[in-house]
């Protein structure tokens, strides 16, 4: 509060005076004495307890060891708000920023920025005007990836449909007395060698590892999951051709029990269907090949133990010839066999059926869409 003096005439600056109800005065001291209060509110209240005494600005601070413009500000808080006033801070900062989340999710899925094939959370933040923190959050909040881009690939076999009931009814409900296998090959596994050794991972810092390598050498190595068990039967050969896949069909006769029947899903290489195989298949009739539709390995079940040594021994290995690489192989699979756990096939051929159906159908209509070039 400002006043003029007479006989300076300049103006001077004198305290709010504060003035409590007896239950006010109550309140503050119970404040200032409790502690279940905390230190900042017990010290506000103290503040305005001494200012109700009559007690200035400069005095109150002396006694509480404190600035003066901070008993200045809370005595001004509590003759204005009274005991809200002294409660809480006042928000500090800018205003938070309103994102239209409506018009950030429309940008996302329906448009580009200019020269760029997908929006960043700084792009986004540019446009929207706001930070790239709030875009982050509210991607996340809606499920928005457009960093990410999955690969596919629509099978065009006429047979799809009879192909795949097939292998999804031998996942769901296998024959009696037989043995459901997914085969497969995983080819031109290399041998490889960094040219300089890495550093190990510690806190802070990820390993590291050198993008150059020497080559030394490839393997393939075949595989045959056990779909009820989870066991593997491998063979690692140097090359593979129909020559090498029936070296591998009598492993696997030899290590499977005789008088079950023997269901191999397999996909649709030329090496699979060769006139040699076909002959050893007729010879042997326990074997039943059943084949994934075209550009549908997805429904080899092979293919996830193959991601699985690939991510777990491969792709950090170092290896300085076929022989080590071999061994490596073969190491991983006793170890998996040791303790194996099948891959569960939960969904039904009619669940995926009508889901491809859809989507190929969404396909159709863009590519009818699009005008000619």
């Amino acid at each position: 509060m400002l006043y003029l003096d007479a006989a300076w005439r300049q103006p001077v600056r004198v305290a709010t005076e504060i003035v409590l109800t007896s239950g006010e005065q109550a309140e503050l001291a119970r404040l200032a004495r409790s502690k279940r209060t905390s230190l900042r509110l017990a010290q506000r209240a103290r503040i305005v307890l001494l200012a109700a005494q009559g007690l200035q600005n400069k005095d109150i601070a002396v006694q509480l060891s404190i600035g003066r413009v901070q008993v200045s500000r809370w005595r001004e808080r509590y003759a204005q708000s009274r005991l809200a006033g002294i409660e809480r801070d006042l928000p500090r900062g800018a205003p938070p920023v309103t994102v239209d989340v409506a018009r950030l999710v429309e940008l996302t899925t329906q448009s580009k920025p200019e020269a760029a094939t997908h929006w960043s959370t700084r792009t986004m933040a540019a446009e929207l005007g706001t930070s790239a923190s709030s875009v982050s959050r509210h991607w996340r909040k809606n499920g928005l990836e457009p960093h990410l881009v999955r690969g596919f690939r629509a099978s065009r076999d006429p047979q799809f449909a009879e192909k795949l009931e097939d292998i999804v009814g031998l996942y769901l409900a296998p024959p009696e007395h037989a043995v459901v296998l997914c085969v497969d090959e995983k080819s031109q596994v290399q041998a490889l060698e960094r040219t300089q050794p890495g550093l190990a991972l510690k806190k802070g810092r990820a390993a590291t590892m050198t993008h150059d390598c020497e080559r030394n050498g490839t393997s393939t190595l075949f595989a045959a999951l056990d779909v009820l068990d989870g066991q593997v039967i491998g063979q690692c050969q140097q090359r593979h051709t129909h020559a090498e896949w029936l070296k591998f069909l009598r492993q696997i006769d030899r290590q499977t029990p005789k008088g079950k029947a023997l269901h191999l899903i397999a996909d649709n290489y030329a090496t699979h269907k060769h006139p040699a195989v076909q002959e050893w298949l007729a010879r042997h009739p326990r074997f039943h090949m059943h084949f994934t539709p075209a550009s549908a390995s997805w429904l080899n079940m092979a293919e996830r133990f193959f991601r699985d040594i690939t991510v777990n021994r491969l792709r950090r290995g170092v290896f300085t010839s076929v022989p080590e690489l071999v061994r490596a192989i073969g190491e991983y699979v006793a170890h998996h066999n040791h303790n194996p756990k099948p891959f569960i096939w939960t969904k039904s051929g009619a669940d995926i059926l009508q889901k491809v159906t859809r989507a190929n159908s969404r396909l159709s209509s863009r590519e009818s869409a699009t005008p000619p070039s």
